[in-house]
């Protein structure tokens, strides 16, 4: 009897997995993780240096093989991209890093944050932001899982022009428009943010 309920219960996970599908079946949970992304994503970081991506205050050039921005503002440090609060001259303000590639079809982009006590990032989807922070003192959202000094896990599946936005599992706004066609990107506004396991699934 004990064997029957076990198996039966094993069938049933099996089929509310295929059904949620989506976001569930990056890693099969919300939590945050030290490994890599699945072979399935394609790393956007590979959590040595910026290769892949470009920096406005470098004409846009791309930045292959470098560990940080020419000012200093963004750094590869442990396999983590990290963003301080001001540059190598003390100045603060919105500075953004954008991905060299386009990403036309629709994908399921995955990646991890950690924000310091009111810091206020953002990811660009296709040149639309959607705002990153630390959401219980600075919002807009107020996710319930958010894991205040600790990484949290954003989901963000674009089908055509809606993108459907998570937090740790929990949904932040299921109503995201954004264009056809662009990059993804990242912001440097207030405090220090730290982004890792940024990689992205291209969805049928």
């Amino acid at each position: 009897m004990h064997r029957v309920f076990l198996t039966l219960a094993a069938t049933v996970g099996t089929i509310l997995a295929a059904m949620l599908g989506g976001v569930s079946d990056f890693y099969g949970q919300t939590k945050p993780t030290d490994g890599k992304p699945e072979p399935k994503f394609e790393p956007l970081f590979n959590g040595k240096d910026l290769t892949g991506w470009l920096y406005p205050g470098q004409k846009g050039k791309p930045m292959d093989g470098q560990t940080e921005t020419p000012d200093g503002r963004i750094r590869v440090q442990d396999g983590v991209l990290v963003i301080e609060a001001r540059d190598k001259q003390g100045r603060g303000g919105i500075r953004d890093l954008y991905t060299a590639q386009s990403f036309d079809g629709d994908f399921h982009l995955r990646l991890e944050f950690r924000a310091a006590p009111r810091a206020d990032s953002g990811v660009y989807i296709r040149g639309v932001q959607l705002q990153v922070r630390d959401y219980p003192t600075v919002g807009p959202y107020k996710p319930k899982s958010f894991r205040s000094g600790d990484w949290n896990v954003l989901d963000i599946v674009v089908r055509g022009t809606n993108a459907v936005c998570q937090c740790n599992g929990e949904v932040l706004t299921d109503k995201f428009k954004v264009p056809e066609k662009g990059p993804i990107g990242l912001q440097a506004e207030s405090g220090k943010f730290e982004y890792r396991n940024i990689g992205i699934r291209r969805l049928p």
